[in-house]
């Protein structure tokens, strides 16, 4: 069914709701209404079904996905998909004032498709539509065909999940571990959370999930000086280590909690000056204007533009590592390069769904 986008200021949290809680007069519902005839009817019969939602401060809704799961083949689109299964974007609607809010819902409709062992994604909307049309290009959703309608023509994207590429934005959210280094990267607890929302600990508040492009995005930027970026190279994989938020504790409170694919890494002495470097960090990282003035003074400075592939869903602590996985405590713990045994270990304890991983 519908996506529809527009200008509007908001702020809130991403909550999880039945129809049934959710306002269907509010005068966010009214362009659905008038796309589609049958929407009021729809939305009414089946107040059990779910869905991401996003609020203002003032109450207002301002974002609304809808997912469902659809057993195949799919006989209503032009040509008929011949599937066992796909997952289908029912509705997205996203009064949208970039920050990314979109890549934040694109993220969770691909992470349940992925946790339901669907074949495919897929949406359809209208060909004005044209930012969304870029966003799911972006991230390997292709032009599949036509779904009829009598409210008119709309354009079917199709996203295959079992497919490689080679290319890390299409082929996301999956992870291709071939011929790729490994490494660790830690993240101060401050920073952490902002840039990968889905790997909140359960003693955080989801009130530092601001609604703001670093913490939306499934781009990710992350500017340091450490030891050892200089080998990073595009496509290398990372596992994402939130540091100790309490002083010679880390053995029990640094946990590994992400990992995410390199796009690309460059030194700060790479650009010609630093308007070119604040253009391109500034976007995707959590550090304003003054914070990346800082880092692009600083010797040895290195920003790593990435995708925030998957979040864990146990965390494992530093002594799990240095006890299971055989990492060293004498080394350097900022950034570290680890063994595919490592890597595939962690994964697979961290709970990151198999088919996710491309070997």
């Amino acid at each position: 069914m519908a996506i529809q986008q527009s200008e509007d200021d908001m702020e809130g949290i991403l909550q999880i709701k039945n129809f049934a809680q959710i306002n269907l007069s509010d005068p966010f519902f009214d362009s659905l209404k008038q796309d589609y005839t049958e929407f009021e009817r729809w939305f009414s019969a089946h107040p059990e079904r779910t869905a991401y939602t996003y609020y203002n401060a003032d109450g207002s809704l301002c974002a609304f996905l809808c997912l469902k799961i659809e057993k195949g083949p799919i006989e209503d689109l032009q040509p008929v998909l011949k599937c066992n299964n796909a997952t289908k974007i029912c509705t997205l609607k996203i009064d949208a004032h970039h920050t990314k809010l979109g890549e934040r819902f694109l993220k969770k409709a691909l992470d349940y498709a992925v946790s339901n062992n669907t074949a495919f994604c897929y949406v359809t909307l209208f060909d004005k539509q044209q930012g969304l049309l870029s966003l799911f290009g972006n991230y390997g959703f292709e032009q599949y065909g036509t779904k009829v309608t009598p409210n008119g023509t709309e354009i079917v994207l199709l996203k295959n999940l079992g497919i490689n590429t080679g290319n890390c934005m299409y082929d996301y959210p999956r992870i291709d571990t071939n011929g790729h280094n490994k490494y660790l990267l830690a993240i101060k607890p401050e920073w952490h959370t902002k840039l990968f929302p889905d790997s909140i600990l359960n003693n955080e508040s989801i009130s530092m999930l601001e609604d703001v492009s670093h913490t939306n995005s499934i781009q990710k930027v992350y500017v340091c000086a450490m030891r050892g970026l200089a080998s990073v190279r595009a496509g290398d994989l990372i596992v994402i280590y939130r540091s100790s938020d309490e002083q010679g504790r880390a053995f029990y409170r640094a946990v590994v909690t992400s990992v995410c694919t390199v796009i690309e890494c460059r030194s700060s002495t790479s650009f010609g000056n630093f308007n070119e470097f604040y253009e391109y960090a500034n976007q995707y990282s959590v550090f304003d204007e003054s914070g990346l003035r800082y880092w692009f003074n600083k010797p040895g400075c290195f920003v790593i533009k990435m995708l925030y592939n998957a979040a864990f869903l146990k965390r494992l602590t530093n002594g799990m590592l240095i006890e299971r996985f055989g990492f060293n405590p004498a080394d350097y713990w900022g950034f570290r390069q680890m063994t595919d045994e490592q890597f595939n270990a962690i994964l697979s304890t961290g709970g990151v769904n198999e088919s996710l991983i491309i070997r």
